[in-house]
């Protein structure tokens, strides 16, 4: 197993909150190569087993694309 891991992918510093995480200029999932994004717990909102991470990064890509996710059905 993982010995001594952070499920935020290192320590949380105030330099790397916020629209700072990972790195400053990459809070939008977005990599300086065009077409490549990036999420997981190093990306915003961070770790955790939330999966926000994923889908906020998938609602960028659709944007970027010109799409739109499907409204969610209000059944479950």
């Amino acid at each position: 197993g993982l010995s001594e891991g952070n499920i935020f992918a290192g320590e949380l510093f105030e330099d790397q909150l916020f629209l700072n995480r990972p790195a400053p200029g990459w809070n939008q999932y977005r990599t300086p190569i065009e077409g490549y994004y990036q999420c997981g717990s190093g990306t915003h909102p961070g770790g955790c087993v939330t999966g926000a991470p994923g889908w906020l990064a998938a609602q960028q890509v659709l944007n970027d694309r010109g799409e739109m996710l499907s409204p969610q059905s209000e059944k479950v």
